[in-house]
């Protein structure tokens, strides 16, 4: 890998390198984390879990041929080279940073409240249009997931999207840090995380840092329909660019005509006065809003306006993120990566947009703090003022969803379920032929095993 000799990495992770010296100048063929992944010529990075001591995996790293080990643990006499430093997560980090450093290509950093990663795939397929793009894959937007993403860049790529997620104050730094965007996208700021960051100022405080660490000469893109974000002066002498549905922004829509679930049409107004027409394959206002950040984003990096057409129209669905799926008696939104208040209403937006019986399966939302049970039933209470005729709850805090469904309208029905299981012994009986069916819950509700039980209903 480009640049990461041992002794580079033993200098940027500020380790001690016990081992053969006449490696010391060699460099590794990929780092990982995960011992099931080393393969010969690979650096080990030993980072304990919660529950699991990654230091006893260091042998069997070895038997499949790692080249060299960073541990925080005082090895002793070994037969294989090793690098001792203080925090193997920091130092992760540390060779993450290295590693980004080599590579002359834009980086798009993106963070928010919600629509990180539906923003970064938009931005991602507009972008590829003229480069070759790395992305964040899946959920790897934390402080072990970033640098693994990095780790999966090589000299093909000229352009790469980074999504970072954060949930405490201090953490957007230590990812920024490591990115240095040469283009930072915040989407909103939202009420995720309220737990730890208390108010939605606070949350913005903490988003904002990332700008901190963007590189010279770079460019801010913000969502200027969001009040926080609007509010932005300009930072390091950056004035941001805003994208939202509002004319006032710099990127903004209008003639904006709902598909039901086959997507929005629009017109996507630019700064230099060009306009076009197109067509956002997945439905929901706020996809228009990641098409404008993708259009604020390929604009900057000198896409035409029909390579910016292309790469909207063009986007890919993800499972379990307004993943449309039709089958012969349903047709199911399948959007149950994760869940905030934010995201709950607008996944009912778009339940709303289908014609049919409307069905939403909400589980509970995680992180919210105090607060939990009443921003549970305004849930309820949306769903329930925006057209859904049943309301499927699971999981303890759900409970206050379905109330808050049942007690604003006499014509839903709401029934609530301790389990998925509990849910999926009673499915068949609850759902009709034709059924418009939205799927949705925070990540560690298990909710695909819903999905995947509707697909065969």
């Amino acid at each position: 890998m480009k640049n990461l000799t041992l002794k580079n990495i033993t200098d940027a992770c500020k380790g001690i390198y016990y081992g053969d010296p006449g490696i010391f100048d060699q460099e590794v063929d990929g780092v990982v984390i995960d011992s099931r992944k080393v393969k010969p010529g690979y650096l080990f990075v030993a980072i304990d879990g919660a529950r699991v001591n990654a230091h006893k995996f260091i042998p069997d790293t070895v038997k499949a041929g790692a080249l060299c080990v960073v541990s925080h643990e005082d090895l002793g006499e070994t037969d294989f080279p090793y690098i001792l430093v203080e925090s193997t997560g920091q130092a992760l980090l540390d060779i993450a940073k290295l590693y980004r450093d080599s590579f002359d290509i834009k980086v798009v950093g993106i963070t928010g409240s919600v629509g990180k990663t539906s923003t970064k795939e938009m931005i991602a397929s507009v972008i590829a249009q003229k480069y070759n793009v790395h992305k964040t894959l899946g959920n790897f937007n934390n402080e072990w997931g970033l640098p693994i993403t990095i780790f999966e860049m090589n000299e093909t790529h000229q352009a790469a999207v980074l999504e970072m997620g954060v949930n405490h104050f201090g953490e957007m730094r230590r990812l920024s840090s490591v990115a240095s965007p040469d283009i930072c996208v915040i989407t909103n700021i939202g009420v995720a995380h309220l737990e730890f960051f208390k108010t939605r100022e606070g949350i913005y405080r903490e988003k904002i840092q990332m700008i901190q660490d963007m590189k010279s000469n770079g460019t801010i893109i913000l969502n200027g329909d969001d009040d926080l974000l609007s509010q932005t002066a300009p930072i390091k002498g950056v004035t941001p660019l805003f994208f939202g549905i509002n004319e006032q922004n710099q990127f903004y829509a209008d003639n904006i005509q709902a598909l039901g679930l086959r997507g929005t049409s629009c017109t996507i107004h630019l700064p230099d006065d060009t306009s076009f027409d197109c067509t956002v394959p997945l439905p929901g206002i706020h996809m228009v809003s990641n098409a404008l950040a993708g259009a604020a984003v390929g604009y900057t990096l000198g896409l035409t306006s029909e390579e910016i057409r292309a790469g909207i129209e063009g986007l890919p669905s993800m499972p379990g993120r307004n993943n449309i799926i039709k089958t012969d008696h349903l047709i199911i939104l399948d959007d149950c990566y994760n869940a905030n208040p934010v995201s709950m209403k607008a996944s009912i937006d778009v339940l709303d947009m289908a014609i049919g019986r409307k069905v939403a399966i909400l589980g509970y939302m995680g992180e919210l703090g105090s607060n939990e049970q009443e921003l549970h039933f305004e849930v309820g209470e949306y769903a329930a003022k925006h057209g859904v005729d049943l309301v499927c709850g699971i999981g303890p805090l759900s409970e206050a969803l379905v109330k808050g469904a049942t007690q604003s309208s006499s014509s839903v029905q709401g029934i609530w379920f301790k389990t998925n299981t509990e849910f999926l012994n009673a499915m068949k009986d609850l759902l009709h032929d034709g059924d418009n069916v939205l799927v949705k819950a925070s990540h560690s509700m298990n909710f695909p095993e819903i999905v995947d039980a509707l697909s065969t209903f």
